[in-house]
């Protein structure tokens, strides 16, 4: 056997000295092996650091005890929320395994239902899907957990945060600075979390009394490139905001970068305000104020959750809303006021 090869169950018997069936029964917890063969035929599968093919246990089992995670791309919100999700699984029985899409996620039939078509049934028992586009009732036999699902009803169990009540914090801030003409830079469109953060933002300014400036209100997307786009062409305008809200961080540090190149200083002629609370929001120049989602809260229930229906338990919650808050940072200011060393 070369070293490099993977070893098989067929390995294991012959430095056992047992036959392969001997072997599949230790593996399997089967009766019928005596306690000095079961114990040399593990000393062996140690030694070998054997480990059964998750399709082969499937096949005889039914049952893979893996849970898959599925996202789009690894940033900074699922990399969160996978931290949630490692926390939750330690010690149920379960492994872990992550899918990504690498960003490729152009194809409107859902990238979700092709991949988890490929997971399903043989290498994972339940997926969590995050931020996924697609109605999922399209898999059946596969326990599914969504976590920020997309614009549409779904039976699916889901995973979110008050994204309404977070952006009117967002933006009740920015008021209460003073600030009126406030910019947004929206979120995915095809994301009900997106819509409700846009629904915020302009609530609130109505509640206020300002009026609603459609000039005043671009695309980010979630997307660096697209954010810091549409943050130039916010602030280079004739009557710029003095004030953005960025619907999620990235968008918000784009936009951060945006004024800077502008030569713009973020907060004396520049208040901006996130919302996610990853940890490059605080560690952004300057630190980022922005709505706090429990993202790894997030994962944590959405692992609890999915093991919970991969077992059969009654089911006590399946559509879970998480509370947010707003954490003040250095970015925004009252407006007419400089930070230590700004501007008059």
């Amino acid at each position: 056997m070369q070293p490099s090869s993977r070893v098989t169950i067929r390995d294991v018997a012959a430095r056992a000295g047992v036959s392969v069936a001997t072997v599949s029964k230790v593996i399997n917890d089967r009766y019928g092996v005596a306690a000095a063969t079961l114990a040399k035929v593990r000393a062996v599968i140690d030694e070998l650091g054997y480990e059964a093919s998750l399709v082969a246990q499937s096949l005889r089992n039914h049952k893979t005890n893996v849970i898959g995670i599925l996202v789009a791309d690894l940033e900074p919100f699922s990399t969160e929320l996978l931290k949630g999700a490692a926390d939750a699984i330690r010690g149920t029985g379960y492994e872990l395994v992550v899918y990504s899409a690498g960003g490729r996620v152009g194809d409107p039939s859902g990238w979700e239902k092709r991949y988890l078509s490929r997971l399903s049934g043989t290498l994972v028992d339940g997926a969590v899907l995050v931020t996924p586009v697609a109605s999922l009732e399209a898999v059946p036999g596969t326990p599914v957990v969504a976590v920020d699902p997309h614009t549409g009803p779904s039976t699916v169990p889901t995973i979110d945060s008050d994204n309404l009540r977070g952006a009117q914090l967002a933006t009740e801030h920015l008021l209460e600075l003073g600030h009126r003409r406030i910019g947004f830079l929206a979120g995915r469109p095809d994301l009900e979390s997106a819509e409700l953060r846009k629904t915020g933002y302009l609530r609130a300014l109505t509640a206020a009394g300002v009026p609603i400036d459609e000039d005043l209100i671009r695309l980010g997307a979630y997307d660096p490139e697209i954010s810091a786009r549409s943050a130039r062409e916010l602030l280079t305008g004739a009557d710029r905001p003095t004030a953005v809200f960025a619907a999620n961080d990235i968008s918000a540090i784009a936009t951060v970068g945006a004024a800077a190149e502008l030569g713009l200083s973020v907060p004396d002629d520049l208040s901006v305000v996130g919302f996610d609370n990853v940890p490059e929001s605080a560690l952004c120049t300057p630190p980022l104020t922005t709505v706090d989602q429990p993202i790894r809260e997030m994962g944590h229930r959405a692992i609890t959750l999915l093991i919970s229906l991969i077992s059969g338990e009654p089911e006590k919650e399946t559509h879970i809303t998480l509370s947010t808050g707003l954490v003040v940072r250095r970015s925004t200011r009252a407006l007419g006021t400089t930070t230590k060393g700004g501007r008059p």
